[in-house]
């Protein structure tokens, strides 16, 4: 069986206290650290993050999302939408967005 370089994009949305926690630069060398690219930034809602990478580094960013989370951080819910891949070069920190509520 060949082994094939296929790029996802996984877009997930993290909801619970997991702003002011340092959960940014938690997700950030999460990414870095399985070779993932993309974004992750604050709304007034969730965390937003996309990272694309091999499958099987996505899946450990998931599980480790859920597992080695800041100390202060408590998710209560994820919710993970997978794209076409983008074509990202890096991850980065991006500032936050304030939703407004309807």
């Amino acid at each position: 069986m060949s082994k094939r370089n296929t790029l996802q994009l996984a877009h997930i949305s993290v909801r619970g206290i997991v702003q002011g926690v340092g959960f940014r630069p938690f997700v950030y060398g999460l990414a870095t650290k399985h070779n993932l690219t993309g974004w992750v930034y604050n709304t007034s809602e969730d965390v937003k993050i996309e990272v694309e990478g091999e499958a099987e580094a996505i899946e450990q960013f998931k599980a480790e999302l859920q597992t080695e989370i800041p100390p202060l951080a408590h998710i209560e819910d994820i919710a993970v939408t997978y794209l076409p891949a983008a074509g990202y070069k890096s991850f980065e920190i991006r500032p936050s967005i304030a939703e407004e509520d309807e």
